[in-house]
């Protein structure tokens, strides 16, 4: 996977620059040496004794994988708590009323997914840190999985996440949502802004589409009658915004440098293709949650190309 997604970029509509000492660039980026070992007091690991004023101290060495082991489980540990700790925040919300479940059920659909992006610079430089990254939608595509198989039964997550409280709908779009987020991670990862574009279409430009269209979408679109013209423009203009400040966001953080004026009109078109896929009327065949995101990947990786 690393392989396919250091190529993706032979041209610089995004190009590198070279990375800040504790920061990993994208799109074709080498990981950045470190020292063979980090020094540590009192780390249970290999020690080594030196003379300092006739006297012996003893001095821990732990190797800079361990380090980087335990920064990558902790930032995981983190990361994974906050992903629940917002499900509950919403779940919570909708047992006590303050919002019904649909906008619930929304909501968390544009938050998790856009707060998992915003998480990856939290993690270490290592090739192995996507793993990490990855295994928080892991574990919500297993509990969805065992949900939605009623092998067992968690009413609080049924409510929040499904449209009629049916359990197998687990095993469609959130599962598909879930199943996005870990090959955004696994392939793309910090390397390729292809993954950070096909996730702010899928979370913040189609989440915010059924929002608006749910509520002013009394003009349908010809060809599709459950899709309305107020929430295909506002996916169009939401996609947009969220996929620049994501871009924006990353550049801030020194893992890649575009020029604005190019990258803006590439960033519209993809946001306008993949807005035209979610209006058509193949939902029953293909769901959002792959369509959107599948074909923002290709057509960024075309754009980009090019």
């Amino acid at each position: 996977m690393t392989l396919l997604s250091s190529h993706l970029f032979p041209f610089s509509s995004v190009h590198c620059r070279s990375p800040a000492t504790t920061t990993t660039t994208f799109p074709w980026n080498k990981p950045t040496t470190t020292n063979d070992t980090v020094k540590f007091l009192y780390s249970p690991s290999v020690h080594r004794s030196v003379r300092l004023n006739e006297r012996f101290v003893t001095r821990f060495i732990v190797p800079a994988n361990a380090q980087d082991l335990i920064h990558n489980v902790g930032a995981t540990v983190g990361v994974l708590g906050g992903a629940y700790a917002l499900v509950f925040s919403f779940d919570d919300l909708t047992r006590r009323n303050v919002i019904d479940q649909g906008l619930s059920r929304k909501l968390v659909h544009i938050l998790s997914g856009l707060l998992f992006l915003v998480s990856w610079p939290i993690f270490s430089n290592s090739l192995e840190a996507r793993y990490f990254a990855a295994f928080v939608p892991l574990v919500n595509f297993l509990r969805l999985l065992v949900n939605g198989l009623s092998l067992v039964t968690d009413p609080g997550l049924i409510k929040s996440v499904t449209r009629k409280g049916d359990p197998k709908e687990l095993l469609r779009g959130p599962l598909y949502y879930v199943g996005i987020l870990m090959l955004s991670a696994l392939v793309f990862w910090r390397e390729s802004p292809i993954g950070v574009v096909a996730l702010a279409m899928m979370c913040g430009g189609d989440g915010v589409a059924d929002i608006i269209g749910r509520r002013y979408g009394s003009m349908k679109i010809p060809y599709n009658q459950k899709k309305s013209w107020a929430g295909s423009i506002a996916m169009l203009i939401f996609g947009f915004l969220v996929s620049i400040g994501m871009l924006y966001y990353y550049s801030a953080l020194g893992h890649v440098q575009f020029d604005l004026w190019n990258i803006v009109p590439r960033v519209a078109f993809v946001s306008f293709v993949a807005t035209v896929v979610e209006s058509l009327p193949i939902t029953e065949v293909v769901d959002d949650n792959i369509s959107v995101p599948l074909v923002t990947m290709a057509v960024t990786f075309l754009t980009f190309h090019h």
